[in-house]
């Protein structure tokens, strides 16, 4: 039996698998885009696993990253485009460009220093990539993927106007535009609303909560998925109540409900 360690085994592996002659049917099938998907799933499981502070299933879920990096290296390769090392070694450089307080001669002495140092360094080269794209400026905004979670690419692009000055000075001041929004989707609210009108004042509410959650240095995603897991706690506690009675949710009232769901709080349920 041949022994596989580290990259380079996962390497020959994963070349083993996507061999025409031998190899996985499936994995052979695979595009970029059809393994796209697992490896944004991947990254969210890695990131539930350091929230849940479980330790060897971040090593699994880091490996199952690190899979999706080799896979689509290998598909790369094989048309010719570029291979796991040409990975490496692009990062490798922008490591290094973009720490010349590390490599170089350049003096930071702050983590806030280096922020600042690094969003310069990313700056100059959206400009440089503007150029060789023979366009006239660069944009603030350039670089941001739209292919994000919306709530993601909504702080992105807000702490990229702020970074150029434009930004509401104060979390207060956001909380006065929060009320101004959702004063607006209430006006939208009628009995025949037009749902493309009230789509758009939906998101308007949604990127000022955004906003304010930046202003108070609160990630909104994190603070979501911790609000959707404590739901599922709290819901759990409905439907266990009702089931020592022969009962599911359907067959209760709201009222009901809504008492097991005051239990659930008074237990405790609100915690991670």
């Amino acid at each position: 039996m041949r022994e596989y360690k580290g990259v380079e085994g996962l390497l020959k592996i994963m070349a083993h698998l996507r061999n025409p002659d031998g190899g996985c049917p499936w994995d052979i099938e695979q595009t970029f885009a059809s393994i796209a998907p697992h490896t944004i799933e991947e990254a969210y499981e890695v990131a539930e696993a350091i929230e849940q502070k479980d330790m060897a299933a971040l090593k699994d879920e880091l490996g199952d990253l690190l899979l999706q990096v080799v896979f689509h290296a290998q598909i790369a390769r094989e048309s010719g485009l570029f291979d796991f090392n040409d990975v490496a070694t692009a990062i490798a450089d922008k490591l290094v460009r973009r720490h010349p307080h590390v490599f170089g001669a350049d003096q930071i002495d702050s983590a806030e220093q280096q922020i600042t140092a690094w969003e310069a360094k990313k700056a100059e080269e959206r400009h440089a990539k503007a150029k060789a794209e023979g366009r006239e400026r660069a944009s603030a905004l350039d670089g941001v993927s739209t292919a994000l979670p919306a709530i993601t690419r909504s702080v992105k692009i807000q702490a990229r106007a702020a970074r150029v000055g434009f930004d509401w000075p104060t979390a207060e001041a956001v909380i006065s535009k929060l009320e101004e929004e959702l004063e607006e989707v209430r006006e939208e609210m009628t009995e025949t609303p037009d749902q493309d009108r009230l789509t758009e004042e939906m998101g308007d509410l949604l990127m000022a909560t955004v906003n304010l959650s930046r202003k108070l240095k609160i990630d909104p995603e994190t603070a979501l998925r911790h609000a959707n897991a404590k739901f599922v706690r709290r819901f759990h506690h409905i439907e266990d109540a009702l089931a020592l009675s022969g009962r599911r949710p359907e067959d209760a009232t709201l009222e009901e409900m809504e008492a097991l769901w005051g239990q659930a709080k008074a237990l405790g349920q609100s915690k991670p």
